[in-house]
């Protein structure tokens, strides 16, 4: 798998470099032949936390894990265990869903589960409850007052009209402190 490795706010360093390199590498054994994209990987050091950001786009498939914490080599371990879990469970779909061949199936090996370690599998699919519905009329506003809005209320995203384009937008504070903005593709 080609991968390519930045970094933000820090230097790679060889030592890091190679320790990706050879951790991402045994995501190959979960596929019949390895991916033809190249993986983007960002490490980034922001107030003492080691954040990793691993991008690997497939045929009809985003692999994407984020993961931080106080090490490095820590945050790098655990990316990998999500990008893993991603791994099985969307194979665990694909199988669920399409039982003829040629399909998406085709991507994973069908034994990856005897070579690799087991990791237990939480299946997210059945677990899928909606507990509450809200339901509430979307006042048009701008940005800057939907963030004041959202901040208001306490909660971390807000959705709303925005009056600028007569759409349904969404606000979100970020893990930065700063904002997002989700507005609908044209």
């Amino acid at each position: 798998m080609r991968m390519n490795i930045r970094g933000q706010n820090l230097e790679v360093t060889q030592a890091l470099k190679d320790y990706v390199e050879k951790k991402l590498s045994k995501l190959e054994r979960y596929f019949d032949t390895p991916p033809t994209s190249e993986a983007q990987v960002t490490l980034s050091v922001n107030k003492d936390i080691h954040n990793v950001e691993v991008t690997i786009p497939m045929p009809s498939l985003l692999l994407r894990a984020e993961e931080r914490n106080s090490d490095m080599y820590s945050s790098i371990d655990l990316v990998l265990d999500k990008l893993e879990r991603q791994i099985r469970k969307h194979k665990t779909k694909v199988n669920r869903k399409f039982r003829q061949e040629g399909s998406l199936r085709s991507l994973f090996k069908d034994n990856f589960e005897t070579s690799a370690p087991s990791i237990p599998v939480h299946d997210e699919e059945d677990d899928i409850e909606v507990v509450r519905t809200k339901r509430f009329t979307l006042k048009p506003m701008d940005v800057e007052e939907a963030i004041l809005q959202m901040n208001m209320i306490g909660h971390n995203f807000f959705v709303f009209a925005n009056m600028d384009s007569d759409e349904v937008n969404v606000v979100y504070k970020r893990s930065d402190g700063r904002y997002g903005l989700i507005e609908p593709a044209k």
